[in-house]
């Protein structure tokens, strides 16, 4: 492939393993795209989609999981810890090799298009492909979340970029559009108390005046009985993992609680992980040089 495009759509289903495999097989036996990876969680009720390809390829692979996920979820009866807008939740578009931010906004522009046209879905262009400043940031876009969104699209403001005016009955609206690579990245606590995971989820997220690049929020996994602290890390250039990490468990630590564990959901890039190496073992001189598989 002489362009590769990534995408990781989210899809509001993180328990019925049926649904889940058929929308992973949209992108399975396909020219041009391979799936590396994809993930679901039961609290969360939420599955994450990490798939590289060509971007035509890509493409036609994300349209028509947008088509299973239509037919098989329905937002009305849909519970879970992660705020939801649509049965697709979001499509991100990022240039992996050979293409740049420009043509992963090409790529968004015609999946927003496809899904207005061919399934009825209000889509609104965000982050890099946002027509309005308002749209930028997905947590603006889904604020009021799939009960709210008739009201909110009332709007003048709010009027979808493609698609029509009024949300889809069952399968609520789509945020599609062009990032540079993001890391989802939770850190549990030894604790069941949800306040305390929100307590620290507002003083690490830059929109409360935390760490740059930090989205955070506190939820509940109630089948561990645990508090999380849920996060995506927008850029880790800015703000790395350790320095995150470090910090809920020095103001967990002022509850009396401890870190118990932490997850990545979807693919990281190695600098990311590398860059926490680095750190905890306090390696002297670092390179990536240093890697194996870097000299290979």
């Amino acid at each position: 492939m002489d362009q590769i495009m990534e995408t990781v759509p989210n899809f509001s289903e993180g328990r019925n393993q049926e649904t889940i495999e058929l929308i992973a097989e949209c992108f399975n036996g396909r020219e041009d795209v391979k799936l590396l990876d994809y993930s679901a969680d039961a609290d969360h009720n939420r599955s994450v989609f990490t798939a590289v390809g060509e971007p035509g390829a890509l493409c036609d692979a994300v349209i028509k999981a947008a088509g299973i996920a239509l037919e098989r979820i329905d937002l009305t009866q849909h519970r879970g810890q992660h705020p939801r807008m649509g049965c697709v939740d979001v499509i991100p578009f990022i240039p992996v090799r050979n293409c740049t931010l420009q043509d992963a906004d090409a790529a968004a522009r015609e999946v927003g298009k496809a899904l207005g046209d061919r399934y009825g879905l209000p889509v609104f262009l965000y982050e890099r492909s946002a027509t309005l400043p308002n749209r930028e940031n997905l947590s603006d876009i889904r604020k009021g979340e799939f009960e709210g969104m008739p009201k909110k699209m009332k709007d003048p403001e709010w009027k979808p970029d493609f698609g029509p005016d009024t949300v889809h009955p069952t399968g609520g609206v789509t945020a599609v559009g062009a990032r540079m690579p993001l890391i989802a990245f939770n850190v549990n606590l030894g604790t069941d108390n949800l306040e305390i995971a929100k307590s620290i989820a507002k003083l690490v997220r830059h929109s409360s005046g935390g760490f740059r690049g930090i989205k955070a929020m506190g939820v509940m996994l109630r089948e561990r009985n645990l508090a999380q602290v849920s996060m995506n890390v927008t850029d880790y250039t800015q703000t790395s993992l350790y320095r995150v990490l470090e910090t809920i468990r020095m103001e967990a630590a002022r509850y009396g609680v401890s870190v118990v564990g932490s997850e990545i959901v979807g693919l990281s890039p190695l600098k990311a992980l590398m860059d926490c190496a680095e750190y905890y073992l306090q390696i002297e001189h670092f390179s990536m040089d240093l890697i194996l598989e870097n000299r290979l």
